[in-house]
């Protein structure tokens, strides 16, 4: 199970009502098409053994007799098979009917799972035929072994870290407190229902959500396998509606109204690194909890991938849902910002535009927050502060950006201020170092906060959270402002907000400047430039940006180690970036993540707008001067996949 990744799979035939023999041979199939896919979690519908619609044959010895030796054919039959398995039949016990799954593997039975919540209203009638199942295990004698027979069963794997797999039956997710919550709290990542959920008209997107969202509270990957087709249609139709969810996401459903398998790639590690992160999840670790664990091996090794990962994973693939996405961001950062300007009283602010993309959005949230203050834009001072690199057209697009936004435009030359400071300082004027770049930067800062202070207003920070988590600003330079409206922004979506803004705008003015904005390469302007073009792209120094943010997004969010990044990003940047580049900017990330946290450090205050932040106030406690060995170690032992 490399990286955490196992393939699991919910089955469901096309059987026949009340004819064990039949449905064993379709389930066996089914259970070696999913094994030969690589399958090491294998479930099948609720009484698939009999059919769930079988009413009172269930009360017939004969039909018990006959689904419980399909059962032993079915384990003997898959005995090579490596995996473990759920499937449903009914089962007597001490003189009582149960609805239950049973759970084996390599030819070993380790456990029946009764259900728990026995239906007995509208189209339901269990409790006429099943009775309700225990929780705390007992013993039953099962060919020839004794097996636990109860609900709090946890299925751990010897071989595979944090594979614990708990059980539930149809019902017992409908419930207000399911077992699944026991369940996972006493260790389970991993919840199987073995279901037989009827059709009626919109019940599919109750089911849908019921299913992704207790996969959210549990933090965990719940497989959901329901009976289907072949089973009576005397008064109910089912339709065999299978789901496999992760921690609140769908990663694989079935078309309703078939039959067949779905598979899904689960992530155990990302699982336990939220159960890690989240502290108000609540673990039982007392010695004699209620429930037992019953050890399984599975051979180990790589999953072959078909899990789908997003290339872009702060920006929605769904369109429908970007533009949802961008409305609701543009409103945090100036809802922020706006309660800033009335805590303070303060009716004016200061922003330096350079005629790029961060900026141009710091522009426009500052508008934005001004007209839900009900301040005239003409409060916001927009500064242009031309120096050695800057160029025609990104000057020119600044100064028709603040036009169109109505905002007062500043112009202030800085280059005689910057050259007679380097004179001061003893810099040569060939000098093209980090001074001659920083120097430009932090002028301009001082002048952004003497205009501040001159007008009573409030200096807006433009820099984005990418150029925060690779410490690309200048320390006491564009680091610092008196509120970062980007601060919570990576590079990749701040482009998407400002075209979303270009789209809806209304003004075709704007939506030229803005245009135009977005067609210019990404760059400081602190070096002089070539023949009148920009001279120096940010990406060509520190790397691709849509790089940068995969790897923020994994490493913060997700607590994914390098070696797995790299995996994954080899899978979804194939054809766009080799091996070797890929490699490369990982290892430039870590480097400049570890060693620029002193400016993370002292962030000035801003809005957090997503689940990933750097703020030293939110998400990110670390220590500036730690040490990035371990992850030096992982990158470079890997090798190419």
């Amino acid at each position: 199970m490399k990286d955490g990744f196992l393939k699991v799979c919910a089955a469901t035939p096309k059987i026949k009502a009340a004819d064990p023999g039949y449905n064993a041979g379709v389930c066996i199939d089914a259970i070696k098409r999913a094994a030969e896919k690589g399958a090491k979690v294998i479930v099948l519908p609720e009484l698939v053994l009999t059919g769930y619609t079988c009413g009172d044959l269930f009360l017939q010895e004969t039909l018990l007799n006959e689904a419980k030796e399909q059962l032993c054919r079915v384990i003997i039959e898959t005995r090579d098979v490596d995996a473990l398995i759920f499937i449903g039949l009914p089962m007597e016990v001490s003189g009582k009917l149960y609805n239950v799954a049973a759970v084996f593997s390599k030819a070993t039975v380790l456990g029946f799972v009764p259900k728990r919540n026995i239906p007995d209203y509208a189209e339901f009638y269990e409790q006429r035929h099943f009775s309700e199942g225990n929780s705390e295990p007992v013993s039953v004698f099962f060919a020839g072994q004794d097996v636990p027979f109860g609900g709090n069963i946890i299925f751990q794997c010897d071989a595979v870290t944090g594979l614990a797999v708990g059980c539930e039956i149809c019902e017992d997710l409908w419930v207000p407190e399911s077992p699944s919550v026991k369940l996972t709290q006493a260790g389970a990542t991993v919840i199987v229902n073995l279901s037989a959920s009827n059709e009626t008209v919109a019940k599919a997107f109750y089911r849908r959500d019921l299913v992704r969202m207790s996969s959210s509270k549990l933090l965990c990957a719940y497989i959901y396998c329901s009976a289907g087709d072949g089973e009576s249609t005397q008064d109910l139709v089912f339709s065999g509606h299978d789901m496999i969810a992760e921690n609140g996401v769908m990663l694989a459903e079935s078309k309703r109204f078939d039959t067949g398998e779905i598979y899904a790639d689960i992530d155990i590690k990302r699982l336990i690194h939220e159960r890690r992160r989240m502290s108000t999840f609540r673990s039982v670790l007392k010695s004699e909890d209620g429930f037992i664990r019953t050890g399984f091996d599975l051979t180990t090794g790589v999953t072959e991938l078909e899990r789908k990962f997003d290339r872009a994973p702060f920006v929605p693939s769904d369109l429908s849902k970007r533009a949802e996405r961008c409305e609701e961001i543009l409103l945090i950062q100036s809802r922020g910002l706006k309660k800033r300007l009335e805590h303070t009283g303060i009716k004016k602010a200061v922003v330096g535009v350079s005629g790029g993309l961060d900026s141009t959005l710091a522009l426009l949230v500052t508008a934005k927050a001004f007209d839900s203050a009900g301040i005239d834009r003409s409060g916001i001072i927009a500064v242009t502060m031309p120096c050695f690199g800057t160029t025609g057209r990104t000057k020119n697009n600044a100064v028709s950006l603040s036009e169109a936004l109505g905002c007062t435009l500043l112009t202030v030359d800085i280059k005689k201020a910057v050259t007679v400071h380097f004179e001061d300082i003893g810099l040569p004027p060939d000098d093209r170092s980090v001074t001659y770049e920083n120097g430009q930067a932090r002028e301009r800062t001082q002048v952004l906060m003497d205009i501040a202070n001159k007008e009573a207003a409030l200096v807006i920070g433009t820099g984005d959270m990418s150029e925060l988590a690779l410490g690309w600003a200048t320390y006491n330079g564009d680091h610092m402002s008196m509120y970062g409206v980007n601060a919570g922004v990576p590079k990749t979506l701040v482009r998407h907000l400002v075209s979303w803004f270009a789209d809806t705008c209304g003004d075709d003015k704007l939506q030229t400047v803005l245009k135009d904005v977005l067609d210019t390469p990404v760059s400081p302007e602190l070096l002089p430039p070539e023949n009148g073009e920009i001279s120096q792209k940010t990406e060509d120094i520190v790397g691709p940006y849509e790089l940068h943010d995969f790897f923020l997004y994994y490493i913060l969010r997700a607590g994914f180690s390098p070696d797995k990044i790299y995996r994954i990003a080899l899978k979804c940047f194939e054809g766009i970036y080799d091996g070797d580049v890929i490699l490369k900017w990982l290892k430039v990330f870590c480097r400049r993540f570890f060693g620029q946290q002193f400016k993370r450090s002292c962030l000035p205050d801003g809005p957090k707008v997503g689940s990933v932040a750097v703020s030293p106030r939110g998400d990110l406690r670390m220590p500036s001067d730690a040490s990035w060995s371990a992850w030096e170690k992982n990158i470079l032992n890997i090798k190419e996949i």
